[in-house]
């Protein structure tokens, strides 16, 4: 069928030093005062809102076993905003039933199908059309509307995985100590958060955002839903409303920056979550300094421990206040319970497609076993 729908543990010495660079507001700046990077070329890392681009999104879904009602539910890039135009959603494959459905609490939207035993192997194709565009804050204008406010509560609200108390509460005034405005709170949480984590290549998936745990174990490595959780959790501790936005790389970057792009014919582990803040004058602001680190991490063979290294400094200025629009935004939403599914349990997020059947919850994390494959091809505007 188918259907349009218009605690911490010590540091070792380097990090101890990147941390009092980044706190005495050096980390952006120009890597040509610092020695041994006076002859690298910095690079160029400069999204600025402009032209909107067009894409087609495909998700295919193949469950290979037939156990008892098999079902599924596939993220929608659903974030209407000035970075994301959501156009239009069309589905098909065999399923007993498909339609739209929303977390009852949340509100978000997905793509829900059961497939009956007797309609055979379970298969569904979701086809998605959106709009994006790159983002930058102009921080000299503070002409931004006010924002509703029950979304500005929810944002700063704790969740299951974010707790705002505790050893959360006590870094995140750690890392704003001496900040006089909301700005000033927010660069401090992002300063601390590229001093203090790191990027894991091992994390499954795109981690778990379990910021309490990280928080007290010390080890403050992981992927973009673990590290952008820390500075959401950090600026809601402080009164900052701020979110996640859980969403999935489409295309390569047009800045030559490997990491910071997909390749759209296969979109498998593409997923990504960034991060925004709400500035009073200035709205919703987006921020990523995990990408920050995955870059300092990743983008050359060697992993860059300093954020004013050429290749890192134009990223690290770039995604405090902008995004480029190579990305698209599934939700914003914690804590989500599946509509119809058996499990009593909620969804941290949902990034992924997800799937169960008689004998429980699919690993979302292994697409190669649960058989999905997500692709992207550009349109003419």
């Amino acid at each position: 069928m188918s259907r349009p729908l218009s605690r911490p543990m010590p540091h070792r010495t380097h990090d101890l030093n990147r941390r009092r660079l980044l706190q005495s507001g050096l980390a952006l700046g120009a890597s040509a005062t610092l020695p041994g990077l006076a002859l690298a070329q910095e690079r160029r890392f400069e999204p600025r809102p402009g032209a909107w681009r067009r894409f087609e999104l495909v998700t295919t879904v193949t469950v290979p076993e037939v156990k008892g009602t098999t079902r599924l539910w596939l993220p929608l890039p659903d974030v209407a905003s000035d970075y994301q135009r959501p156009l239009d959603h069309v589905w098909g494959g065999n399923a007993t039933r498909a339609r739209i459905a929303a977390d009852p609490l949340r509100g978000v939207r997905m793509l829900y199908a059961e497939f009956a035993p007797e309609a055979g192997t379970p298969s569904l194709t979701l086809t998605s059309q959106l709009e994006t565009r790159s983002r930058a804050t102009d921080w000299s204008a503070r002409n931004a509307p006010a924002e509703d406010a029950a979304l500005l509560r929810a944002a700063l609200a704790p969740t299951e995985l974010l707790p705002l108390d505790g050893i959360v509460r006590e870094t995140a005034l750690t890392a704003t100590r001496g900040a006089k405005t909301d700005l000033d709170k927010v660069r401090g949480i992002y300063d601390w958060v590229v001093a203090s984590a790191h990027r894991e290549p091992k994390t499954r998936g795109c981690g778990s955002g379990d910021i309490k745990a990280m928080l007290e174990s010390g080890n403050l490595g992981g992927k973009c839903a673990d590290l952008n959780a820390i500075f959401v959790g950090l600026c809601r501790a402080v009164g900052v409303p701020a979110r996640d936005v859980y969403g999935l790389r489409l295309a390569p970057s047009a800045f030559g920056y490997k990491e910071l792009g997909g390749n759209s014919a296969s979109l498998k582990g593409a997923q990504h979550c960034r991060a925004e803040a709400w500035l009073a004058g200035h709205g919703w602001v987006a921020m990523d300094p995990a990408d920050v680190l995955k870059v300092m991490r990743q983008e050359t063979p060697e992993w860059i421990r300093d954020p004013r290294h050429p290749v890192v400094a134009p990223v690290a200025r770039g995604l405090f206040g902008g995004w480029e629009g190579n990305w698209a935004a599934w939700n914003t939403a914690h804590d989500i319970r599946l509509p119809g599914s058996s499990a009593r349990s909620t969804l941290p997020f949902l990034m992924y497609p997800i799937g169960e059947n008689a004998e429980g919850r699919f690993d979302e994390l292994s697409p190669d076993s649960f058989r999905y494959t997500i692709a992207a091809r550009e349109l003419a505007a």
